[in-house]
This record gives C-alpha cells, sequence and structure tokens, in this order.
C-alpha cells in the first residue's frame, strides 16, 4: 500500500520528488520442479540491453553507493512482449483460493533492473525478483534496501521489475497524488520507448520477467550464472500485488520457487481493474493454505492495528506458511528511509543508537517526533535467508510467535512496563532496550506509517544498566537467543554485539 519515502534511496540522485512443519526433503523437491515445469504456460519476454543513453544512469530509489564497492554490477535492461489481464468467473472472497483466467491482450514493453555478483563463483543460484513499489509515484525498491548486505554477501541476485504503470507512464498514486517522478517524464531520452498498458497486465508482466530468467527466448538479464531458485518479493502496496498473484494466478504459471511478502495488509488489490473491466478482491484474505511453494509473510507492528489492518487476515503458519510479525518496528523506519542506502555492509550499523531522526528525504516529509529506529532489517534479511534454505533445501524456518493483543475495541498491541510490544519476534532492540520502539502514528504526512523511537532518560538507562559491561553482557544474552531462535543471522548479531560494546549506554 505504501512505499519507503526517502530522497535519500534515489539511486546516484539528489533530494527525493517523492515477507511446514516440515515436509521430507523429497517432498519440497517435487514441489519445486512441479513449479519450474508450470511455467511453460508464460511466454518468455523479448530482452533488450543492457540500456544505456539518457542521463547515463538508472532511475530508481534503491541504494546510492556504487556496487562495484562490493563486488555486485548493476545493469538494466527493457523487456516487451504481450501480456495477458485476468478475469475470474468466481468472487475473490475471504478464503484466498482465488481463480483466473486470461482476458484481454495487449502489448508493452517495460524496464528491469538487474544487480549480480561480478563473479560468477559468487553465485550461489537464487534470485530475488522485487516487484517495485510505486507508492511515492516513482519506483522504488525497499526490499533491496532492508536486506542487501545479506543477498550480498550470500550471493544472490536482485532484480527489480517496473510492473506497474504509474513507475513508467505516471498517472496517480495509491494517496490520489500525481505521480512525481515516472520513469518517461525522468528521463524521456532513455525511457521514452517504454509503454505500459496498465496495471491489470503488471500480474503477468511479472510472470514472464521470472520465466525469461528461468527460459531466456534470447538474452538472458543473468549472462553466465547458474539459476536455481527464484524468490519473489514484494513490500506494502506490492505486497498487496503479491497476495492477489499467489491466491489467483501463482497456480496457473509455477515461475517462483518462493514468496517474501512484506508489509501486507488485510485485502489483496484487484485482479483487474480501469480501463479493462474491474475484478475487485472482497474483504479480508490469508494467502490460501493449498500452495505448492513456501510463502513467509512478515509485518510490523504498525501493520497489523493501523489503518493498514493486517490483523483482519491474519493467519496462523501452515505447512508452508511462515508468519513472523516482528516487536518493535514500524512499516517504514530509520534504517530504511535514511540510513540503509549507503550501508555497505563493511561497518557494524545499528539505528538503535543514531541520531534521531525526525525528517525524511532533505525535509520533503517532518514527522513530529523521532521515527522507529528498530530492528526490522535484521529480520528481514534472516527472513530472506530463511526462505531461501527453505525453498533450496527443504528445512523450513522457525515459526514466529504472534505480537500479543489488547482485545479493544480498537485492538491495540500489549506493551511492556517500558512501551515496548509484547510477544512477536523477539530482539535486542525490544529485549534490552534504551528507548521505547513503537510502530504506532504520530502526526505529520504519511507519519503514521513510520512510528515512533522515544529515548529512554539518564535515571531508566541508569537503573537498567549501572555499568557499561551489564548493558553489554545483556545484548550477547539476547542476540544469542534470537540467532538460536533464527531471528537474526550470526553475522548481523555480531554487528549488534560491536555497536552495543562502542556505545555509551552503562558509562
Amino acid at each position: 500500500m505504501f512505499d519507503r519515502l526517502g530522497g535519500s534511496h534515489w539511486h546516484r540522485r539528489g533530494a527525493l520528488v517523492a515477507q511446514l512443519r516440515a515436509r521430507s526433503f523429497v517432498s519440497l523437491f517435487v514441489l519445486a520442479a512441479s513449479a519450474a515445469t508450470a511455467s511453460a504456460a508464460v511466454p518468455s519476454p523479448t530482452v533488450e540491453g543492457p540500456v544505456t543513453g539518457g542521463q547515463g544512469k538508472p532511475f530508481i530509489a534503491s541504494t546510492t553507493f556504487d556496487l562495484a564497492q562490493v563486488g555486485y554490477t548493476e545493469q538494466e535492461y527493457f523487456v516487451s512482449g504481450t501480456a495477458s489481464a485476468y478475469t475470474s468467473s468466481d468472487t475473490l472472497n475471504t478464503d484466498g483460493k482465488w481463480t483466473a483466467t486470461p482476458a484481454s491482450s495487449a502489448p508493452y514493453k517495460t524496464r528491469i533492473l538487474v544487480y549480480m555478483p561480478i563473479k560468477a563463483s559468487k553465485f550461489k543460484g537464487t534470485v530475488v525478483v522485487e516487484w517495485l513499489n510505486v507508492s511515492g509515484g516513482l519506483d522504488a525498491a525497499p526490499d533491496w534496501v532492508a536486506t542487501h548486505t545479506e543477498l550480498i554477501r550470500d550471493g544472490f541476485a536482485w532484480i527489480g521489475v517496473s510492473a506497474q504503470a504509474v513507475g513508467v507512464e505516471g498517472g496517480t498514486t495509491i494517496f490520489g497524488t500525481p505521480s512525481v517522478a515516472p520513469l518517461k517524464l525522468v528521463d524521456s531520452v532513455r525511457y521514452g520507448s517504454l509503454a505500459h498498458p496498465g496495471d491489470s497486465f503488471s500480474y503477468d508482466i511479472f510472470s514472464q520477467v521470472a520465466e525469461g530468467i528461468r527460459h531466456p527466448a534470447g538474452l538472458n538479464p543473468l549472462g553466465t550464472l547458474k539459476l536455481k531458485k527464484v524468490i519473489a518479493a514484494g513490500d506494502s502496496q506490492s505486497a498487496f500485488r503479491l497476495v492477489t498473484y499467489i491466491n489467483a494466478i501463482h497456480q496457473s504459471t509455477g515461475v517462483f520457487d518462493g514468496f517474501l511478502v512484506h508489509s501486507r495488509g488485510s485485502i489483496g488489490a484487484a485482479l483487474s481493474q480501469t480501463p479493462q473491466p474491474t475484478v475487485n478482491v472482497f474483504g479480508a484474505a490469508p494467502i490460501r493454505d493449498d500452495l505448492n511453494v513456501p510463502v513467509l509473510i512478515l509485518e510490523t507492528e504498525t501493520d497489523l492495528v493501523s489503518t493498514i489492518n493486517y490483523l483482519a487476515a491474519r493467519q496462523a503458519d501452515g505447512q508452508l506458511i511462515r508468519v513472523w510479525e516482528v516487536a518493535g518496528t514500524a512499516h517504514a523506519d530509520a534504517y530504511d528511509l535514511v540510513i540503509g542506502n549507503t550501508d555497505t555492509g563493511k561497518a557494524a550499523i545499528d539505528t538503535t543508537y543514531s541520531p534521531p531522526v525526525e525528517s525524511i528525504g532533505s525535509g520533503f516529509v517532518t514527522c513530529d517526533v523521532p521515527i522507529n529506529a528498530g530492528p526490522q532489517h535484521y529480520v528481514e534479511s534472516a527472513a530472506i535467508w530463511a526462505l531461501n534454505r527453505w525453498v533450496s533445501k527443504g528445512t523450513p524456518p522457525s515459526h514466529g510467535t504472534p505480537l500479543e493483543l489488547v482485545a479493544g475495541p480498537p485492538p491495540t498491541i500489549t506493551r511492556d512496563a517500558h512501551g515496548n510490544a509484547a510477544g512477536g519476534v523477539r530482539t535486542p532492540q525490544v529485549d534490552v532496550p534504551i528507548a521505547t520502539l513503537s510502530g504506532g502514528g504520530q502526526g505529520g504526512a504519511l507519519c503514521f506509517l513510520f512510528g515512533t523511537t522515544t529515548p529512554f532518560d539518564s535515571t531508566t538507562l541508569a537503573s537498567l544498566y549501572p555499568t557499561h559491561s551489564t548493558y553489554v553482557a545483556k545484548i550477547k544474552k539476547s542476540k544469542n537467543a534470537a540467532v538460536k531462535a533464527g531471528f537474526i543471522l550470526k553475522v548481523d548479531a555480531a554487528a549488534i554485539s560491536t555497536a552495543a560494546s562502542k556505545s555509551t549506554i552503562g558509562n
């Protein structure tokens, strides 16, 4: 529904102008094989590139450092073909078990961005295909920003897909505001030949991109890399569209081996919309429980009980579904809005100790109080690692504990004596707190998505951590528990410990 907004995310640009019980090893590989062969129903698009010209650089809200610093390349390609819109003879109701059939068709030409290791030996075989988020009126890559340190160190490739018309052609955003930076406006020379027929065709375009790397008809965007698995990812509005894709389309296309659905709300996106015949989703719906590939759903405090209202579609874990509700997190936070875009992974960065952040995008959005500085990016990195192991080796992720709620009305998240959430996926940032980290909203445009950080006063800190060594020891115990539970990776836990040791807490 909403993307991570921040001028610092504009790739090489200035200020912002805008997520089994264990199945057997064998059975998962049978399912994966069936997914790969089912993709014969999806046409492979024409691929052109690498793209050059225009202003000389791809346009996207993403990380801003030169990927060569971390042994990666960035290349842009155009993909084109004929895409189908979808219709359904059934009501898309609350069980999530929807059917869709191809309807009208239209030509399209869009772009993809490909980030991959320079050395083929670094690539471990998995590509994450992100449905770029267009809520801010431009293409943004929030899942890349949040997880790029993990993707880079473990040799993933990443592909960002301009799947929706607003990012390419412009138009009206989900907020009802004009698109601020569609590709064809930002760089008409580079992107002038693109043509997007509308979001009714976005699902098939997304499928065709995956098919184009599985079974390229000509040019292969991955070059000589040996592909093994393809994981789809989408955050916020893109997650809404993934919900509809999973529930209505995946069963017939089968081009993805797994899905990370990050910060979904209660419903899916429309299956078809104007100017095609409208096919809406009616009511809250879970991810369907008869899938043939794994899905990991990652939710923040904001997603659960705000207007996004994931609570209405909240579901339990299943054979091929895991749900992680993360304590101390907001829909967007200081890492992915401000800090993460320059994080090359070479320093121990923990937003817990960063200066308070109220202003996003050089003043584009200013909140009343500091936004959330919680641990979401650490948990999402663990999520993508665990999902990849699930699709590759058949080992399911840990079960997450739901966030605890006060029934209300309205329902609210149960909080401890320090104001931090009870239940949910636990991390040192909430179990050894130096601040109240909330997904709850505040004043200012869009700030209801950004949560809050309320640092403890010196008296509270002194009572909790009378010495620095006391604080560091508690952090170590908590991060070890989070690693054992599978919710933080060892390398990120080490960074948490290092940052705690360098802090002044308890001094």
